[in-house]
């Protein structure tokens, strides 16, 4: 997978030798890095976790197992990143007083007037001055040049087309735009365009798509989605993986229109 080939991938930027400035130098871009890795594997590990219950959990095992092994390796990183960065303060302190006790001593001897000494910057340069934080402009996420008017364009195919060009339209999108904003509601779309065709299983995959992108920055659209996995599973026969999706709707998503309708599937439904 891309994210556990970037994880292999930063562990090895620590240099076997480089100096305790190289070091001071890049150790806020592995910092960096190590938090944004944490994101995507908290990420992962729910797409991962969402697709065993989902589906049985016949094939999520040997992966998460992965997983935690990675996490095991990135919180072992994380820590000799720690102590790096505590051994390159102490480094840095030690050096500026020494070098200010210098110069300290050699105006004195001759005949300065130490009181005039400037300040010693610390030892390698000091460290940048963190920018004052700007509040954020109360707008939506940045969309590329285009992509809100071609998920228009798919989105109008997907209420007045052909369930062929609504699901052309809509492929092409996400392929266009992974990381879109509006992916969530893309995939969701896409899914109903797979079923109207009578792909049935790959609209489940859509479906679960859609729900793990929307899960936390749309918990409406997270619910619809998932009811549609969980009539999806339904309609393909697998009782017991349905009656666990449709259950989660009204768990998660009390009071919404869709945990009304996974309601309403379960009553019909004999589960074991």
């Amino acid at each position: 997978m891309i994210r556990i080939a970037l994880l292999l991938a930063v562990l090895g930027l620590l240099p076997a030798s480089a100096t305790a400035q190289d070091r001071a130098a890049t150790l806020a871009d592995i910092r960096q890095q190590i938090t944004v890795l944490s994101v995507e594997i908290q990420s992962l590990r729910r797409e991962l976790s969402t697709t065993a219950s989902a589906m049985g959990g016949t094939s999520g095992g040997t992966s998460l197992e992965r997983l935690d092994a990675i996490e095991a390796e990135l919180r072992r990183l994380t820590a000799d990143t720690e102590e790096l960065q505590f051994r390159i303060s102490k480094v840095v302190e030690d050096g500026t007083n020494r070098i200010d006790d210098l110069q300290f001593r050699l105006t004195e001897l001759e005949g300065g007037d130490v009181a005039k000494l400037p300040k010693t910057q610390p030892l390698g340069g000091g460290a940048p001055e963190a920018a004052a934080p700007t509040a954020a402009p109360a707008k939506g996420p940045e969309l590329a040049v285009g992509e809100q008017a071609d998920f228009d364009a798919a989105k109008k195919l997907a209420s007045e087309g052909t369930p062929a060009d609504a699901y052309a339209a809509l492929n092409s999108f996400v392929e266009t735009y992974p990381r879109s904003a509006l992916a969530p509601e893309a995939q969701l779309y896409r899914g109903d365009a797979l079923a109207a065709l009578g792909n049935t299983s790959q609209a489940g995959r859509a479906y679960l798509e859609a729900y793990t992108l929307a899960e936390k920055s749309n918990p409406d659209l997270a619910a619809q989605a998932l009811l549609k996995l969980g009539t999806t599973l339904k309609a393909l026969g697998q009782t017991r993986e349905a009656c666990v999706t449709l259950g989660q709707v009204p768990m998660h998503f009390a009071g919404s229109a869709a945990a009304t309708q996974a309601e309403s599937e379960l009553a019909g439904m004999t589960c074991p």
